[in-house]
């Protein structure tokens, strides 16, 4: 933690708000959406095909429209575009209090969903232009405090649902306008580079960048096994254990490590290691730690539920070691006036990925399944190992073909190499590039 406070005090004020108000976005999602679904069937009374539209509509909303957010935090500016998103969040919330109906359910569910796909991309995009030499270590301590807040919220959502639904929803509403406001009187503006072309041609710039897609496809698996933290992890613990207690455990493992850990980790791999050695050393170690689930172990549940924190602690650490540097080498891709765009496109691509990676392990725990057993079945556990070694196997040869980060360029300074990653920043980059 000292590591971690000292980190958080050494960056300039606009970006320690950013980081905090990641704080804030997660105590406010995760003090409503867990409990989402339960309140639309038992108080609301939908169908479950109805429950599942409203959710679908919010990941719609927000997985579909990343590029949208993307381009509109390079055209209007990323402090306006995360003000509008936080505010958009607020009254999506708001809305959820007080609207019973479908309509204002799936209202309230575009809203929230829209917010998302605003402010996600424009916050990493603020700082990445905000912190060039110092990014891993902006977007480490960024982890840390969502890391947090994904623990806090729902702890903070079950005390007011005590009181009711609605009492949580209010809750995080004003939870995001205190963010809106705080945003809007501390965040400043930065400077906005036009690219020179229609959005059109933005998006089909970003999506016909071989070497940026290349790097994309082998880092959306990162962001799929993300997800297994809410599917077959929580699942298995369950089924060893026999008590929901166990996938609380899981949450107070990742968070406590990443906390404990992740600046640190970050701060040393970025002096010793080369990125994209550190990117695929954290796949390799996600993807393996898949594999431990599948290790025969008998005797009382809380020796049996150990390879799913075992599994559960390679999950965090992984994301530690790579996370930062994805983030970091992303905005080097992207040219003067396109470092929203980009990083719209790769959530956009990486929640199409995780949608249907998540969609695949659900089919495999389905069809696995004998009755004999509730047990996450070996398949989803062998698919989930793969997709993260493949990724390992990916990023070390797109490190080894020097196509990780910006092409090396004629006017870099003296002390850059074009191709070495061994360096504070992401350079050599383009002229201008954010």
């Amino acid at each position: 933690m000292r590591a971690t406070w000292a980190s958080w005090r050494g960056f300039p004020v606009p970006i320690r708000l950013l980081v905090v108000n990641q704080l804030g976005v997660n105590v406010g999602f995760y003090m409503l959406l867990p409990f989402l679904a339960g309140y639309l069937t038992d108080q609301i009374g939908l169908s479950a095909a109805l429950v599942g539209l409203v959710l679908g509509v919010r990941n719609l909303s927000q997985q579909g429209l990343f590029l949208l957010g993307g381009s509109a935090a390079d055209r209007l500016g990323a402090r306006g575009v995360i003000i509008a998103g936080c505010g958009l969040r607020a009254v999506g919330f708001a809305v959820f209090a007080v609207g019973g109906s479908l309509s204002a359910l799936l209202v309230a569910s575009v809203l929230t969903g829209l917010a998302g796909a605003l402010f996600n991309p424009a916050v990493r995009a603020y700082l990445a232009q905000a912190a060039p030499d110092r990014r891993a270590e902006a977007f480490a301590l960024f982890n840390v405090f969502a890391s947090a807040g994904a623990l806090i919220g729902p702890l903070v959502g079950s005390a007011l649902l005590l009181v009711d639904f609605r009492a949580a929803a209010t809750g995080a509403a004003l939870v995001f306008a205190a963010l809106t406001v705080a945003q809007a009187l501390v965040l400043p503006a930065q400077p906005v580079t036009a690219s020179g072309q229609s959005v059109g041609r933005d998006w089909r710039e970003s999506l016909t960048d071989g070497r940026f897609l290349a790097f994309t496809v082998a880092l959306s698996a990162l962001f799929a096994l993300q997800t297994q933290l809410y599917l077959v992890l929580p699942v298995q613990a369950e089924a060893v254990t026999g008590t929901p207690l166990a996938v609380a455990a899981l949450f107070v493992v990742s968070t406590v490590v990443t906390v404990a850990g992740q600046v640190r980790i970050t701060a040393r791999l970025r002096r010793r290691v080369d990125r994209g050695t550190a990117i695929a050393a954290g796949m390799a170690v996600t993807g393996a730690g898949f594999l431990v689930p599948l290790l025969p172990l008998g005797g009382p549940p809380a020796v049996r539920v150990l390879p799913v924190l075992v599994t559960t602690l390679a999950l965090a650490v992984g994301v530690m070691v790579a996370q930062p540097f994805v983030l970091e080498l992303l905005p080097g891709f992207a040219r003067t006036g396109l470092t929203g765009t980009y990083f719209g496109v790769f959530y956009l691509a990486s929640g199409v990925v995780a949608a249907l990676a998540t969609t695949a392990v659900g089919g495999l725990m389905q069809t696995g399944s004998d009755g004999a057993a509730e047990r996450v079945p070996a398949g989803a556990w062998l698919l989930c190992a793969a997709l993260g070694l493949a990724s390992a196997a990916a990023v070390r040869v797109l490190h080894r073909r020097n196509l990780l980060g910006p092409r090396p360029v004629a006017d870099t300074t003296p002390d850059t190499v074009p191709g070495d990653a061994r360096m504070p920043a992401v350079t050599p980059r383009r002229p201008g590039a954010a």
